[in-house]
């Protein structure tokens, strides 16, 4: 218990600390670029520059897969290509500045830049298959028929004022819509971290065991967190001495391929679509887990 009541203090105290700190940084950066200057850099460039862009883009800006849907919609409706839409977002969910923080204090520096340009080499690569298979095809047709015009930019106050004001709404508004995961997951992070022995970890998910990685990877679809919120349980796990690839791809796998993620874009993407979208990432995800045991081992 005492050791369960002292992650949960330290975690939640650190957590809130640092996600209050950097959304309001990036709130001052993202009154600068707006989802509509992000379409603009993006329309109209090569696949290859596009994709960079793409992911570039979407580690950078903390949308959530509720916000998946209008911003599916709006880059289409822009004529980007279809690859460097999924590529944003599978970067977007996955690499935001936030986990990128607590995760660097959690496993390092040097495996967390690891983590981040696999997140997006991954993106990357999605973009591309996205395209090269011609995935557009499974695009509900609703979506090509949208012609709303020139999207206006919600105007505010861009004097330095102005600027923290919108700094500290966006504070108020991520930090309100996923505080309850934080705390679930701090909670389930605290209860690995104090009553589950180390030894149920180490015969069911070292790294000899070679199902670990793709279990971990089916652990995380019916679950639903952002990557700030899943950062407790994946410290808790790292500390029972569960191997860092198996860690990271349970993470990549509930922000990124979760159930609740895929009923959102169900609205946009037919089922066929959907289900080799996810056997990609799945399959990528098994490769980035193997991948990390195989350099930290």
């Amino acid at each position: 218990m005492a050791d369960a009541v002292h992650f949960f203090i330290e975690d939640t105290s650190k957590i809130f600390f640092l996600l209050t700190l950097i959304i309001f940084l990036m709130g001052l950066f993202r009154s600068i670029l707006s989802p509509e200057k992000i379409r603009g850099y993006i329309e109209g460039k090569p696949k290859g520059v596009s994709y960079f862009l793409a992911v570039s883009l979407g580690a950078v800006t903390p949308f959530c897969s509720c916000s998946s849907v209008p911003l599916f919609i709006g880059f289409v409706e822009a004529g980007i290509p279809v690859g460097a839409t999924m590529a944003f977002l599978i970067a977007s969910p996955m690499i935001n500045e936030v986990a990128v923080v607590v995760l660097g204090t959690v496993i390092g520096w040097e495996m967390t830049a690891i983590y981040v340009v696999t997140g997006l080499l991954v993106g990357m690569f999605g973009g591309w298959a996205t395209d090269f298979f011609k995935m557009e095809r499974y695009v509900e047709d609703y979506v090509w028929k949208i012609r709303t015009g020139q999207i206006v930019t919600p105007s505010y106050d861009t004097t330095w004022k102005g600027r923290i004001f919108f700094a500290w709404g966006e504070v108020k508004e991520i930090v309100g819509r996923i505080w309850k995961y934080v705390f679930i997951g701090i909670a389930i992070g605290a209860a690995l971290h104090g009553y589950v022995p180390t030894s149920f970890f180490a015969e069911y998910a070292s790294a000899d065991n070679l199902f670990a990685v793709p279990l971990a990877v089916l652990s995380g679809i019916p679950l639903y967190s952002n990557a700030t919120g899943v950062i407790p349980v994946a410290e808790a796990l790292l500390g029972k001495g569960v191997p860092i690839g198996t860690v990271i791809v349970l993470m990549m796998s509930v922000v990124a391929i979760s159930i609740p993620e895929f009923v959102i874009l169900r609205k946009v993407i037919r089922i066929q679509g959907l289900f080799y979208f996810a056997s990609f990432l799945a399959l990528a995800f098994i490769f980035v887990g193997y991948m990390f045991n195989a350099l930290v081992s």
